[in-house]
């Protein structure tokens, strides 16, 4: 298995390693529950060095990105990233991922672990015509979460940015520990939070100067379980669970990336028709009435015909109930909707939810 440049720190804080897709990575370290509560709460410092970064530059960097994605990567700039999306010809998804412009022929594409390998072949698959490079960079990056409502507090101190002044997705080139880094505000838990991430041979020295100034504030260390929990209470979707190559952009409740003015785009056709002639399923909450647990690939019944299952489901530790994700027929998505869960073999009342679950109050 692949280990992180922070596998020793994992190490020495006891942190519970598990394979994950091909790398060796902490699935928790004092207790999932434990872990989210902090986020929520306090502040959780993540390694996420696991994630893809692939480069693309040239005189058309920007248009190329312009073709693979639905959003509008012409508002990026170099002090801005934006969520986005690689789209198929039909409009569905072949990753979701982040888009950092670091400058006009400079573009960082942040992929999901699973994908890089595959996202990686399908960008450089799409070149012709344009004027690019396309370059696998991610054994060459690390990157640190920091999470919660604590995180300005914790890591202003170890930057001379001014971090009071980065809007969200907002991007700087700076230093973190005395280590040449690029620092965001984005956030996969629905908190508060900054990305780092660094060249550098050494992060743990990052990661070690923010746990030691993160003590008073109550920073823990968080594993891949509570990052699962929580991005799932802010409603953040997981590429193989909630969106795949067989679900589009909208039916994933994701029309706000989509910018049909643009101009053109791979799956923009398909997209549009599938607008204008209305969609016949859609992404939505659920909650569990009864007794159970909703999880993944668990049977969703309407008016006791199966409609569907489960995408992504848990237990909530903040909202102390069981959510869930699922895909339910267009005509069953208004909130309260009374559905039904397969668990365990018997079927458990549950109800269409209002997302995302989970809204920070600060």
């Amino acid at each position: 298995m692949k280990t992180t440049r922070l596998h020793d720190n994992h190490t020495k804080l006891n942190g519970r390693m598990i394979e994950f897709f091909g790398w060796e990575m902490p699935v928790e370290y004092s207790g999932i529950m434990e872990e989210h509560l902090a986020v929520r709460n306090q502040a959780g410092l993540f390694d996420v060095s696991h994630m893809g970064e692939i480069l693309v530059t040239g005189s058309q960097a920007l248009d190329y990105v312009q073709h693979l994605t639905p959003n509008n990567a012409a508002r990026t700039n170099p002090e801005k990233a934006q969520y986005s999306a690689l789209t198929t010809p039909q409009g569905t998804f072949v990753d979701d991922l982040l888009v950092y412009c670091l400058d006009e022929t400079h573009y960082l594409l942040v992929v999901n672990a699973a994908n890089v390998d595959k996202d990686f072949e399908w960008i450089r698959s799409h070149t012709e015509g344009f004027d690019v490079t396309v370059t696998n960079v991610s054994d060459q990056y690390s990157q640190l979460a920091l999470q919660g409502r604590n995180a300005i507090d914790i890591l202003k101190t170890l930057t001379p940015a001014t971090l009071e002044e980065l809007g969200s997705f907002a991007v700087v080139h700076t230093e973190v520990a005395g280590i040449a880094s690029i620092v965001s505000r984005t956030g996969y838990t629905g908190e508060d939070g900054f990305e780092i991430y660094t060249q550098s041979e050494t992060p743990g020295i990052i990661w070690d100067a923010l746990m030691e100034k993160g003590e008073s504030y109550g920073l823990k260390p968080i594993g891949l379980g509570a990052r699962d929990t929580l991005r799932l209470e802010a409603c953040q979707m997981l590429y193989g669970n909630d969106i795949d190559d067989t679900t589009t952009v909208l039916e994933a409740g994701l029309r706000w990336l989509v910018k049909f003015k643009k101009g053109d785009f791979l799956g923009r056709e398909v997209l549009l028709q599938q607008k204008e002639e209305g969609l016949t399923r859609k992404l939505v909450g659920l909650e569990v009435v009864g007794r159970g647990i909703a999880r993944s690939h668990y049977p969703v019944s309407v008016g006791g015909n199966q409609v569907g299952e489960v995408t992504s489901g848990t237990y909530s530790p903040y909202l102390k109930k069981s959510i869930g994700l699922t895909y339910l027929p267009i005509d069953s998505i208004e909130v309260g909707t009374e559905i039904e869960i397969e668990i365990r073999g018997k079927q458990v009342p549950a109800r269409v939810a209002e997302l995302p679950f989970y809204k920070r109050d600060y």
